[in-house]
């Protein structure tokens, strides 16, 4: 395989379980926003390979970051990310953290801890959100709202997946201390329904996961750009929302997605609390006379 590009998978923004620079976002951000995505993606993919050995995953990511930094012009996507950057003065450290991610995927196959999950999300997901922030001229100070929702839609993932992830890959997000707690071996990620004990385990990452949304609560309103604060606010609410599934339903056996359906809704849902917020008028207050 000469690129990485050649070990796509053809999944796209479409395909991803939160929006990916939807008609939310302004037009004139949505090009450096989607270059971003398409160079991730074609990272993830090579991680994710079933049947590339490892050396070569590591290889491919090794070339898609010689793209990004000019010293390698074979992968189109890291071509167009370079672009992108250097045309809007940005730094490429935010790519260079999610291929670190990326090659972690390559050899680590499980995680010990929360604190250890936290870490892998400081390189798998909160960059992209700062990526996004700084391509709309955001303030680094809210970087930690920021990486509370990114890690929280990382974690959403993991849980989604976690059947997938073992039985495909080999490979556990889940920690290794959570499923001791509840007394259920990491064997049972492969099963078709999940155990008893194995629910408790996912329902309470579920739960851990909400305390990370909840941090973020107030992310979407400190954001300037007001097209960019609703996107943000329906990808918030639709985390809500699937970790009140992901605390009910079990991932092995049962759908814990929201259709397009829903997320219509909760994208109607949004726009119209924004308006009510606009149209509600300024409360007087009366003095009577002394």
């Amino acid at each position: 395989m000469d690129t990485a590009t050649s070990a796509r998978t053809g999944k796209g923004a479409g395909d991803e379980n939160f929006p990916v620079a939807s008609w939310l976002i302004a037009p004139r951000h949505r090009p450096a926003i989607f270059a971003f995505y398409d160079f991730v993606r074609t990272a993830d993919d090579v991680a994710d390979h079933a049947t590339l050995a490892p050396a070569e995953k590591l290889r491919l990511l090794d070339q898609l970051e010689a793209g990004l930094t000019g010293h390698d012009d074979r992968e189109a996507v890291a071509v167009r990310l370079r672009t992108v950057l250097s045309q809007r003065g940005l730094a490429p450290q935010h790519a260079i953290d999610l291929l670190d991610a990326f090659r972690r995927d390559v050899h680590k196959l499980r995680y010990e801890s929360w604190d250890e999950l936290i870490d892998y999300c400081s390189l798998s997901a909160m960059p992209v959100g700062r990526y996004v922030l700084d391509v709309h001229g955001e303030s680094q100070a809210l970087w930690p709202a920021n990486d509370a929702l990114c890690a929280a839609l990382q974690i959403i993932n993991h849980l989604q997946d976690c059947g997938k992830d073992y039985r495909a890959l080999d490979r556990v997000y889940v920690p290794r201390e959570a499923m001791a707690e509840a007394g259920v071996d990491v064997g049972a990620l492969g099963a078709d329904r999940a155990s008893p004990a194995l629910r408790r385990c996912l329902s309470g990452l579920a739960r851990r996961t909400g305390t990370l949304l909840d941090e973020a609560a107030a992310f979407s309103g400190a954001i300037r750009d007001r097209r960019l604060s609703l996107e943000v606010a329906v990808i918030h609410r639709l985390a809500v929302r699937l970790v009140r599934l992901l605390e009910r339903r079990d991932p092995l056996s049962e759908k814990v997605h929201i259709g397009k359906a829903g997320a219509l809704g909760v994208v109607l849902g949004v726009l119209a609390g924004r308006w009510r917020r606009r149209r509600k008028p300024e409360t007087l207050e009366l003095r009577l006379p002394t």
